[in-house]
């Protein structure tokens, strides 16, 4: 019997995680509010753990029920055979989520309370015993999720938000997450076929996400034993799991089809990418530069350049050295990347204009709470008037571009 899954992720990249759903082969896929819902295959739920690239979490739906009232919460949740799903002996915890606001609506500490007295009173009477509560490091984890009058209950099978590739270290001070880096190469058209380059790396995330990219590595087949909350559920397959995990491990290409290259003004950022690189056993597929964006050249004829660019925090000239920074690096994409996708993940109060290009999109998008733009700039080869004629047909198709 197929399973019914929900897989979160930011709204701007759910299309993301859409296509990623379809290509690991799931069924019913319905875009939700922050999240994709889908039916799949034992195989297929084991699958979309090691594999989704831009998922945050994923969570086993349970049970769907009206819940208007914290006394219809309670007897619904009783329904649910708890024993069916975990031991008495794991410790859980309950994640309670109100999405409406006001006096009229049960709180989420309520919400929290009716179902857990509905789990121990099953647990009780089914076995005598009830599990206990861990707040710190549950192995079972009960998502309750209350809007408009309904209920959806579920058990988040993930644990660690998937972001946590587990190869990250400490020292770079704006890190972009795992699952952002990587849902912005599949937006832009990589696929691991094209050269690639990151001049502003930092700590090497995106530019280690390319490098799972384009090796077919499964991003999460690193987890240790027991990191995903499935493992710890009643109907775990670890036969099965292990047949999935193999098979990811045996899908990894020998090596990349094209160079992926990082690089940055700061040896120490570079450094810290090339550690991060070693902890996600793709070191050696990558290559390491020491320099600025305005001296890098490009790897091959052709390619994609995907950077998160500075914004203007922690230059100390502030908005003047980031005008000046841009129209450098618009510069150095017109001189010398010709033939190039050069995309740059932009805050979106910056002073992008000034790089002096005319982007083919334009793509909203949030960086934790900073609201960004990703600027996409086909960089075409030829004439001055050849390059303004097709900026001017792929604008008709983007966003209008705003007033200087």
């Amino acid at each position: 019997m197929d399973l019914r899954l929900i897989a979160t992720c930011p709204e701007e990249t759910k299309d993301v995680l859409v296509r990623e759903l379809e290509a690991l082969g799931a069924q019913g896929i319905e875009p939700l509010y922050r999240a994709v819902a889908f039916t799949a295959s034992e195989r297929v739920y084991y699958e979309a753990h090691l594999k989704l690239r831009s998922a945050s979490r994923i969570l086993r739906v349970l049970r769907e029920m009206p819940a208007h009232t914290p006394e219809m919460l309670y007897s619904q949740a009783r329904r649910i055979p708890w024993y069916d799903y975990f031991d008495v002996k794991r410790p859980y915890l309950i994640d309670s989520v109100q999405a409406d606001r006001g006096p009229e609506f049960m709180t989420s500490n309520e919400i929290g309370k009716r179902v857990r007295e509905a789990l121990q009173d099953v647990f009780y009477r089914h076995q005598g015993e009830v599990p206990k509560v861990d707040l710190k490091e549950p192995k079972v984890v009960i998502v309750a999720f209350c809007h408009k009058g309904r209920a959806v209950i579920s058990l988040d099978t993930a644990g660690k938000t998937l972001h946590k590739r587990g190869y990250r270290l400490e020292g770079h001070p704006a890190p972009i997450k795992e699952t952002l880096a990587a849902a912005l190469l599949e937006m832009v058209g990589y696929d691991g076929t094209q050269a690639f380059l990151d001049p502003m790396c930092g700590s090497g995330t995106i530019a280690i996400e390319a490098a799972m990219i384009a090796l077919g590595k499964a991003p999460l087949i690193h987890r240790k034993k027991g990191e995903f909350l499935l493992e710890w559920l009643a109907d775990f397959d670890k036969d099965l799991w292990r047949d999935v995990q193999e098979e990811a491990r045996q899908l990894k290409r020998e090596t990349p089809p094209a160079p992926i290259v990082a690089s940055d003004i700061n040896g120490n950022f570079v450094e810290l990418a090339r550690k991060n690189a070693l902890r996600a056993r793709v070191e050696r597929y990558l290559s390491f530069d020491v320099k600025p964006f305005q001296e890098v050249t490009p790897p091959s004829e052709t390619g994609l350049l995907l950077t998160n660019m500075p914004y203007g925090e922690r230059l100390e000239g502030g908005e003047e050295q980031l005008k000046t920074l841009y129209r450098e690096i618009g510069d150095t994409l017109k001189q010398r990347f010709s033939g190039w996708r050069c995309c740059l993940l932009v805050n979106a109060a910056s002073p992008y204009k000034f790089i002096g290009l005319r982007p083919t999109r334009r793509i909203p998008i949030l960086n934790g709470s900073i609201a960004c733009k990703l600027l996409v700039f086909d960089i075409y080869a030829g004439s001055r008037k050849a390059k303004h004629l097709e900026g001017e047909q792929a604008e008709e198709t983007a966003e209008p571009a705003s007033q200087a």
